[in-house]
């Protein structure tokens, strides 16, 4: 059974050597700007080999789930042109909602009732966002797309919610992207075609998670990288800052860039600190409500006071 996954892998290499020959003939590069976190140009759109690996699984399973398919072709399509040629908000907004909708269709969620769907439209499309302003550093989109996938196999270990190759196929395809990502100096970057495209798998495999245990206490296989986003959204609110414009607020890009921390080390913190809560959640996941609860306050709590405890001691010591 292993033979498939090693042929995938095989390919997959071999396709981002092409991408690389690609992006370096039409010039597809990341140049830095005033959100990033490097200082040399750097291949872009390295993390179309999610795409690739969806794809694999997709073929290999017999055209399995053929409306998040669609959903997710037509959001990397749109990211992966964003990256090329920078795209109007307004358009790639547009994508990005019918992209989703494919997505909660194949999920079954209009059958929920009507005023369910417009909040969980607003909340799908801002985790996708925020997955993708997340991405600023080496490495942290490999780490946290390994812990998130780590935690959904787990759980499909009890509840069977969705087809275990296609969280392998995703991983190994993560697997390669970290080969040239998860190091000091970077072959590519993800680009938002990567990290826009695994997030989507992640949110339709969590979604279906939460579809068939009846227990939205699975979001948290979110929390860490939906804590720093939240907050770092505020903290720039309180700071009048236009949230909408590029910058390098968020806690890790502070510890990576102010602090100098080794950005490989803030990234696999960042992974590791996810492994360790979504096994917690799947743990307590049959546990009661008040249980849940509980847990689920302390674990935000706790990682809303390390946030702003972490920040102001950076900002203190390091911004002027």
């Amino acid at each position: 059974m292993l033979l498939p996954y090693i042929v995938i892998a095989v390919l997959l290499v071999a396709a981002m050597f092409l991408y690389f020959r690609i992006a370096d003939r039409y010039n597809i590069i990341d140049k830095p700007n005033q959100r990033s976190s490097h200082t040399i140009i750097t291949i872009r759109g390295g993390g179309v080999v999610f795409y690739l690996g969806a794809l694999a699984w997709f073929c290999w399973s017999g055209f399995a789930y053929p409306w998040f398919f669609a959903g997710l072709t037509a959001i990397t399509v749109i990211s992966f042109l964003d990256d090329v040629f920078t795209l109007s908000n307004r358009l790639r907004l547009t994508v990005h909602l019918v992209s989703v909708l494919l997505m909660v269709y194949q999920l079954g969620a209009f059958e929920l009732p009507w005023y369910v769907l417009p909040a969980a439209l607003i909340i799908i499309i801002g985790t996708i966002n925020a997955y993708n302003f997340m991405d600023g550093i080496n490495g942290i989109t490999v780490s946290y797309s390994f812990a998130v996938l780590l935690s959904l196999w787990l759980a499909n270990r009890q509840w069977g919610f969705i087809d275990d190759r296609l969280l392998y196929c995703t991983a190994i395809a993560n697997g390669v992207f970290a080969f040239f990502n998860f190091r000091q100096r970077a072959k590519c970057f993800a680009g938002d075609v990567g990290s826009v495209s695994m997030c989507f798998i992640l949110l339709f495999a969590t979604l279906s998670l939460i579809f068939a245990s009846g227990n939205v206490i699975f979001i948290l296989f979110f929390a860490v990288y939906g804590v720093d986003s939240v907050l770092t959204i505020v903290h720039r609110l309180l700071k009048r800052e236009n949230i909408f414009e590029a910058h390098r607020s968020h806690l890790y890009q502070y510890l990576a860039n102010e602090a100098r921390v080794n950005r490989l080390g803030v990234s696999a913190a960042y992974g590791v600190l996810q492994v360790l809560i979504g096994w917690m959640v799947v743990r307590l996941a049959d546990a009661p409500v008040a249980t849940q609860l509980w847990f689920a306050a302390g674990i935000l709590g706790g990682l809303g006071l390390v946030y702003v405890v972490v920040k102001r001691y950076l900002i203190r010591k390091f911004v002027r």
